[in-house]
């Protein structure tokens, strides 16, 4: 088994020779999956990610869902997550330190009402094991919410067993293509 650091390299030479047509072909056929189940049927408050090039690809899922459902995003703030709405595209704003999209605004105010959590990751185990960028943000966060954790990973990023430790949080569920 890879250790961390190396299994964080593995991954990314894989995502670079990985293809824009498959990432959005399995982006799509993963969030047609999330679609179809029951959890994601009745959260009426979800915690997405507005997506990175190299990740399964949000975007055109938020933009479907946001007018239909409470879009909750991740805002990089220091070492910690903040919480803020997606309320559309014209709210996004760079994060110089992270150059991440990030909607800007008041913190969600209610933390407690998010009911799904769809979780992004380097790597994923059959275990429901995580493996983020090495920040922690993600497991600092968590345990904080009552919500249902689903981890989405492209079909590659999907292992029997990945290298992990007590302050890694762990994911009901894993969709993956």
């Amino acid at each position: 088994m890879f250790d961390k650091k190396t299994l964080r390299r593995e991954i990314k030479l894989l995502k670079d020779q990985f293809s824009e047509d498959n990432r959005l072909r399995q982006s799509a056929s993963i969030w047609t999956r999330l679609e179809n189940t029951e959890r994601f049927r009745q959260a009426e408050t979800i915690l997405m990610y507005w997506s990175m090039p190299d990740e399964v690809q949000t975007h055109d899922f938020i933009r479907r869902w946001y007018r239909k459902k409470t879009i909750i995003l991740p805002v990089v703030d220091g070492d910690i997550l903040r919480l803020k709405q997606f309320i559309g595209e014209q709210t996004l704003r760079r994060n110089a330190t992270m150059n991440l999209l990030e909607p800007s605004g008041d913190d969600y105010p209610e933390p407690q009402n998010i009911e799904l959590s769809v979780i992004p990751g380097i790597a994923f185990d059959r275990n429901n094991r995580r493996l983020g960028r090495g920040k922690g943000y993600y497991d600092k966060l968590l345990p904080g919410l009552n919500a249902y954790r689903i981890g989405v990973c492209f079909d590659f990023q999907l292992f029997d067993e990945i290298p992990a430790d007590e302050r890694d949080i762990p994911m009901d569920e894993i969709l993956s293509d």
